[in-house]
């Protein structure tokens, strides 16, 4: 089956964001002074082919350990869909 497998990296929240500081900051210039925090991060999307959805999610957690994540400063959340669904 395939499955559509998307990834969100962030930095821990003890880790200091400076790209996060500058973008809240040019809101503030912008006038958007209601915004109090930006953290930035990475968006991915991977298309997984495996039996089942636990195996494709077992598969997208060892990618994110072993090549994506940075464990020291990222914590990452993934979510899952046969590709059929994530189409729609």
């Amino acid at each position: 089956m395939d499955f559509k497998v998307t990834i969100v990296v962030t930095l821990k929240p003890s880790v200091l964001d400076p790209q996060g500081t500058t973008v809240t900051e040019a809101l503030h210039h912008m006038g958007y002074n209601n915004v109090s925090d930006v953290r930035m991060g990475k968006f991915m999307e991977v298309s997984v082919q495996a039996s089942s959805e636990k195996a494709a999610e077992q598969q997208a957690h060892e990618i994110c350990k072993k090549l994506l994540v940075n464990p020291v400063i990222e914590t990452y959340r993934l979510t899952i869909k046969p590709a059929q669904e994530a189409a729609v």
